[in-house]
C-alpha cells in the first residue's frame, strides 16, 4: 500500500501537466508545457486592437526566466509559411513578472489572415508551443514542428543586451 500511493500520486501531478487548452478564443488560457528543461516559454494570451493592415498585439508570455542568463528575449507574429511580419524585442528578463503582457505593432495585416505568435528564448530558442489564428477568429494553442522558421532567429531586430 505504501509503495502505491507516491506512484499513484505521482501518476496524477504528471497527467495534470501534460492536460491541453485547445480551444479556439480570442483570449486564450494559460497552459504549462513540460519539456527536458522542466519548462519552456510559451505564448498564453493573444489581444489585437487597430484595423486592417494596422494592428497592434498584446501578447502574453510565461517564461522559465532566471535573468540575463536565460530569458525571453522576443516574440514575433510570422505567417503559416514562415515569413516575419512583426518583431517585438524585450530588453530585460521578467523573473518576479510570470506571465508578462508586451505589446507591439503595427502589424499589417488583414482580420481574416492567419498567423502564428510565438516567443524566443535566448538560451533555448524557439518555444514549439505557439497560439495561431486570425484577428477574427482568434488564436488557439498550437505545437509547431521542430526548426519551423528557424532562420529568422538572425533576422533583425534583435536584442543588443539585457539589462537586467
Amino acid at each position: 500500500m505504501s509503495k502505491i500511493f507516491p506512484a499513484l500520486a505521482l501518476s496524477i501531478i504528471i497527467g495534470g501537466c501534460s492536460s491541453i487548452n485547445k480551444s479556439k478564443v480570442v483570449s486564450t488560457k494559460p497552459t504549462v508545457a513540460m519539456t527536458k528543461n522542466n519548462s519552456t516559454a510559451q505564448v498564453t494570451n493573444i489581444k489585437a486592437t487597430g484595423e486592417a493592415n494596422n494592428y497592434t498585439f498584446a501578447v502574453t508570455v510565461k517564461s522559465p526566466d532566471t535573468g540575463c542568463d536565460r530569458y525571453a528575449d522576443w516574440w514575433e507574429v510570422i505567417t503559416p509559411e514562415g515569413k516575419l511580419l512583426y518583431r517585438r524585442v524585450l530588453l530585460h528578463s521578467h523573473v518576479d513578472e510570470q506571465p508578462f503582457e508586451r505589446t507591439g505593432g503595427i502589424v499589417a495585416i488583414d482580420p481574416e489572415q492567419k498567423v502564428i505568435v510565438r516567443v524566443h528564448m535566448s538560451t533555448d530558442g524557439y518555444s514549439p508551443i505557439a497560439q495561431q489564428g486570425s484577428i477574427k477568429s482568434g488564436f488557439s494553442k498550437v505545437t509547431l514542428p521542430q526548426n519551423f522558421a528557424a532562420k529568422l532567429k538572425s533576422v533583425e531586430p534583435l536584442p543588443s543586451d539585457c539589462a537586467f
